[in-house]
């Protein structure tokens, strides 16, 4: 093969994967995968349209009314993935046409905690998705627990627990604290959901709480913290 030709395959080769989309579908930052962390820890698969949402997410050129549109997007699909960390039971259903259905239906009593005031921006997209689901609230600021609402069976329930964006994960740890001991729940009935989470904040919280699911749509080590100001329009 000629020195030529050797060029030309060189310039293919690199040039392939970028015209395929970046870097033969790999991203640059994507280095952290669910191999790197605890089996519970659950982090949905990049495609073109999470990271693009990402990607819109983090301009700062981004409106806030486009903002909201691309965050509440976002939000509903980490929250379809949490779903699917719920226990399910079987269901035979009956079709229009008299056809029998062996289907599945999650188990009720489901509760969302929210995390405010950031966890509210999540309250939207799981209303859209458990249209009946009732929301308890706790307020925490600086460490320290303002207000909290909860039903008196909060430990008997599976708990979806929100909140966007998690750095050092103090917040979380805070609320976390609060449900387990001052409510009594359980670690393996609990699901945490977040849009963005640094590698340290994710493992903080795995070493203190190794029984707790975490959905998250992704890991890395610049979090957009801006995301709460710009969402309720307070930047």
């Amino acid at each position: 093969m000629t020195s030529v030709e050797n060029n030309i395959d060189h310039l293919v080769n690199n040039i392939t994967p970028q015209i395929n989309g970046t870097n033969g579908g790999k991203y640059d930052d994507d280095d952290d995968d669910d191999d790197q962390f605890p089996e519970n820890v659950h982090i949905m698969k990049t495609n073109n349209q999470l990271r693009e949402l990402h990607t819109l997410l983090r301009d700062r050129t981004t409106c806030r009314s486009d903002f909201k549109f691309y965050a509440d997007r976002l939000i509903r699909l980490t929250v379809e993935a949490a779903l699917d960390q719920l226990p399910y039971v079987p269901c035979d259903v009956t079709t229009p046409t008299g056809h029998c259905f062996p289907g599945l239906r999650h188990e009720k009593g489901t509760l969302c905690v929210s995390l405010m005031r950031s966890g509210e921006a999540m309250e939207k997209g799981i209303r859209e998705c458990c249209r009946s689901i009732r929301i308890g609230k706790i307020l925490i600021n600086e460490g320290h627990v303002i207000y909290a609402k909860l039903p008196s069976d909060v430990h008997k329930r599976r708990l979806l627990v929100a909140y966007p964006v998690i750095t050092t994960g103090s917040t979380v740890l805070t609320g976390l604290e609060v449900l387990l001991k001052e409510y009594q729940c359980k670690q393996s009935n609990m699901i945490l959901i977040s849009l963005f989470s640094t590698p340290d904040g994710i493992n903080h919280i795995c070493d203190l709480y190794p029984g707790l699911t975490i959905v998250v749509s992704e890991i890395n080590t610049v979090a957009p913290n801006h995301f709460g100001q710009k969402y309720f329009g307070t930047d």
